[in-house]
This record gives structure tokens, sequence and C-alpha cells, in this order.
């Protein structure tokens, strides 16, 4: 047995995850570069650099979530620690994430904590200015602009309310996020030479990158099969989102790298399509054509309560 290969089992290594260590480094090259150099040279490609990095960052952050490329969950986390999306602690993201992929709750407006829906009863209660908010955001231009803001600010107020009801794992997922963000918050004041500003530009707009994923992941349907989509993006979003755009193989093979879900797609085609119900979109393209201006769905659950 070689040296490296007696490394790699020490440390848990999978051993063909080095695909997702070469985008690490891309990742975090990026956002340094993005940070520093290219931020003095020309400010806008700083900026531009910096929403690459922070968003291969949450992606890669997914990635880490579901096992890779370590055995060890400890050294997954360490590898994304600092919190270059400022706002979501690792451990909140791996907790309400790993719940979000039970099927048999996907779009309940209760128990899926991604879910987008609300339910009837609760939209009707809302004021007029809160439900026209809500319907903005239901679309993609809205979804890109406000998706953030509403998302973190729904996001927060739920875990605030859990940590005065004594939850001590969410309490802990923020305790742990302090020092990630204070790591970057150092780089920024210390090393750093883009503006406070630019970065925090920057780093919203990167969120609003990934809003375009979780946009129509998933659907109101009576069947949980039915309720995750495929878009069959190729293009530098799909890159981004390490393919997570092929959601329903995601969802039916999370142990599977990001790299070899394109594979296993396009090797049984029919077999997802027909387990999705048909829930497909040839690209991000198509769905920008169709859903820039108007809402996919609307806010209130159509298929609620259940039966």
């Amino acid at each position: 047995m070689s040296a490296l290969r007696r490394f790699q089992i020490s440390l848990g290594l999978r051993a063909a995850e080095w695909p997702t260590f070469g985008l690490l480094i891309l990742c975090y090259g990026l956002w340094v570069l993005g940070t520093t150099f290219a931020a003095t040279l020309w400010l806008p490609l700083g900026m531009g650099l910096v929403t690459l990095g922070a968003a291969l960052h949450s992606s890669l952050t997914h990635e880490m979530l579901h096992g890779h490329p370590f055995r060890s969950r400890f050294w997954n986390a360490a590898l994304v620690f600092p919190a270059l999306s400022i706002v979501v602690p690792y451990l909140r993201f791996k907790d309400t994430h790993l719940a979000h992929h039970r099927d048999s709750i996907l779009t309940d407006p209760y128990d899926d904590p991604e879910s987008n829906y609300l339910d009837p009863v609760v939209w009707a209660g809302l004021a007029r200015w809160k439900r026209a908010l809500l319907r903005v955001n239901n679309t993609l231009a809205g979804r890109l602009l406000l998706g953030p803001l509403l998302g973190t600010w729904a996001f927060a107020a739920s875990d605030l309310r859990a940590i005065r009801d004594g939850n001590r794992r969410v309490l802990l997922g923020w305790l742990i996020h302090g020092p990630a963000l204070a790591v970057v918050l150092w780089w920024m004041m210390a090393v750093a030479s883009m503006p406070i500003w630019a970065f925090l530009t920057s780093t919203y707009a990167a969120l609003s990158i990934l809003k375009i994923r979780t946009f129509l992941e998933h659907q109101a349907h009576e069947q949980a099969r039915g309720r995750t989509v495929i878009i069959e993006d190729k293009g530098p979003l799909a890159l981004i989102f390490l393919n997570n755009n092929l959601h329903v193989v995601h969802h039916m093979h999370a142990a599977v790298p990001w790299y070899r879900l394109p594979r296993l797609y396009y090797q049984n085609r029919a077999r997802y399509l027909s387990r999705n119900e048909g829930y497909c979109y040839r690209s991000y393209a198509e769905v920008f054509r169709r859903y820039f201006w108007r809402a996919k769905d609307p806010v209130p659950h159509p298929l609620w309560p259940k039966p």
C-alpha cells in the first residue's frame, strides 16, 4: 500500500474525491484574489470573483454536509469553516438540509425546512403588504432581488424563537458560526483591499445566484416522487451548483459526489424522468424565459391541507 493511500485512510478520505479538492482550491483562490489584488486592479473584477467564490463555497458546503470528501464529519466541516456567505451557519445548514431530504415531507409548509410554500390559513392572515412582497418574491426576478434578504430574515427569526424555547442544538450552530464569521471579518479588515460595501454587495449577489437553483427545485405534487426537478443544464450555473440542477438524482443518491451525477442521469434519463413525473426543464435559460417576471406557483400551498 502506498504512503499516499495510507494517508488517505488515516483521514478517512474517499479515494475518488480529488475533483472536490481541486474545486475547493479554486473557490478559495477566487475569493482571496477578488478581495485583494483584483479589487485593487479593478473593483468590478474583484467583486465578480468574490461573488463566484462565495457561491461556489456554498455549493461545496452542501457537498461537505453530505459526507464528502472525507468520511470524517469534522474534517468535512473544517474544509468549509470560513463563513464566506456570512449569514448561513454550517451546523444549521446541515441540520435543516438533511431534514429536508426526507422526501415524504418535501414542500410541507411546516415540516420541510426549505419549503417556500405557506399554509393557506397563514397566508390568508397576512397583511396585504406582506402578501404583495411574497408574491414578488415568488417570481425569479423577485427571488434574485429580495430572496436573500427575506430568506435570511425568516431563517434567523425562526432560529431565534427556537433558542428562546431552549433549543441547544440551534444555539450551538450559531455559537460555532461566530468564529467562522470572525475569520472572514478579520481578513476583510486586516488583509483585504476591497471596501466593505463592495464585499457585502458581492456576498449578497452570491446568495442571489444560489436562489436561481432553489427557485423551482421542488413543486407541490400529490406524490412525493413528483416534487423534485431536473434541469438539464450543462453551462456555468450547473458547475456553480455542482450539478445539483439534476436534483432528483441528488435526492435519490445523496451519497454520490457532484461530478458523478451527470453520468448517472444520462445513463438512466428515462428512469429519472419517470421517477419525477416529467418535472423537467432543458436549461436555466428556459427557466429565466418562463418565470423571470411571473410566478411558477402560488405562495399558499395549492394541495394543503393534506387529506
